[in-house]
């Protein structure tokens, strides 16, 4: 028995006018400083006001969110007693109003201690809205929450089907603005969710479709999002939409082994997620290529309109393609390039792999590296290799 999840998405022009339709007496608004700074916080308290709502702020949310601060979340929360939960922003933000929402409604539960298994009873107190303003995630659509244990330097995934977002506010004039390197960043995130999305063992005939049409949409507007910003709203659109079809299509499936890999690299040095995804793409589409599991590029790149005759040049055509296209958007191709030095990496490589072995993102590549073959994967990402092995 399968399920597909999603919440109700308004995207489009104006989108954002939808809070003027909420009924409620609070709203809590879950984001960063720097949505504040730039003002978009603003608006959303505007709109929540105008519909007759009380609203509070809280704006601690940092990259890579930690168990601390959802908790910290959690007791405004408490104290302020919302209707609506907002989770404004980025995936950290979106995440952290996830969990936020859970301890909300069960004060029992710590953040790091919710699971896929039984049942929440979330909805008592309040609904969720997530609200993206970035171009990459997906996290509006999906229930996984990525916080980080600073105790070890770990990221965990968390949560349980019912903390999806009731509504997805999908407004691209939200990232009419972004900057060229979080356009960058988040678009590649977008793609790596859904290549893995459509490659993974657990995908099916309902996320499919979506995750093609992710692709294509990335391939053909990030450069144009990228280079143009917001000069081109119409690649504005299409990537917003992009990154929140492709977070239905991976959530709906999973995503694998170069997630394992990049969720694991941030835990444990300063690198963007959808930098450390999108790099570590290309190097595991060749080495589960290289291996004799199933595998579906051929799917992909005919899709985009390239004629192939087997997997292995299907792989080929796939990972050139994504080179090029994170060249023209100012993306490092290798680990050396994104800045890590080969001694901190050396000194870090237990932890990586030990992290990345324990992903559960892992176990749904079509191809399962052993502890060996994780460090050579890092190893051949830091020094450009093909994956030969």
């Amino acid at each position: 028995m399968w399920f597909f999840r999603s919440p109700e998405i308004v995207f489009g022009e104006d989108a954002l006018d939808y809070l003027l339709e909420l009924e409620g007496r609070k709203a809590l608004i879950v984001t960063d400083e720097n949505i504040v700074k730039l003002g978009l916080a603003e608006l959303v308290v505007e709109k929540l006001r105008d519909a007759g709502m009380e609203v509070a702020v809280f704006d601690e949310v940092e990259p890579n969110p930690s168990l601390e601060t959802a908790k910290k979340g959690a007791n405004v929360a408490l104290a302020f007693e919302p209707d609506w939960i907002v989770g404004l922003g980025g995936g950290s933000c979106m995440d952290t109003a996830k969990s936020v929402w859970i301890q909300y409604e069960r004060p029992d539960l710590e953040p790091d201690q919710v699971s896929p298994a039984g049942t929440l009873g979330l909805g008592k107190k309040a609904k969720m809205i997530a609200i993206p303003t970035t171009s990459g995630t997906g996290a509006e659509t999906t229930w996984p929450i990525v916080l980080t244990d600073t105790s070890v330097h770990r990221k965990i995934s968390v949560g349980h089907p019912e903390n999806i977002p009731n509504v997805a506010v999908v407004d691209p004039a939200l990232v009419l603005n972004l900057p060229p390197q979080i356009t960058a960043d988040t678009g590649m995130d977008a793609l790596t969710h859904a290549i893995e999305g459509y490659t993974a063992l657990w995908h099916n005939d309902f996320s499919d479709g979506m995750c093609l049409q992710a692709i294509r949409l990335v391939f053909r507007y990030l450069p144009r999002a990228y280079e143009g910003g917001a000069k081109d709203p119409e690649a504005r659109e299409h990537m917003h939409n992009a990154a929140t079809i492709a977070g239905l299509g991976f959530g709906n499936s999973m995503a694998a082994t170069a997630h394992a890999l990049g969720h694991s690299l941030g835990a444990l040095f300063p690198i963007p997620h959808g930098r450390a995804v999108g790099l570590f793409l290309p190097y595991t589409i060749e080495f589960a290529v290289n291996g004799s599991a199933e595998t579906r590029y051929g799917d992909i790149v005919r899709f985009l309109g390239f004629d192939v005759n087997d997997e292995q040049e299907a792989a080929e055509v796939l990972v050139q393609e994504i080179r090029n296209l994170a060249r023209r958007i100012g993306q490092p191709l290798t680990l050396e390039e994104a800045g890590i030095g080969r001694d901190k990496l050396e000194r870090k490589m237990e932890k990586l792999v030990d992290n990345a072995q324990n992903d559960g993102a892992m176990v749904v590549g079509t191809r399962f590296p052993s502890d060996e073959e994780t460090e050579k994967l890092y190893w051949y990402a830091y020094e450009g290799k093909k994956i030969d092995f």
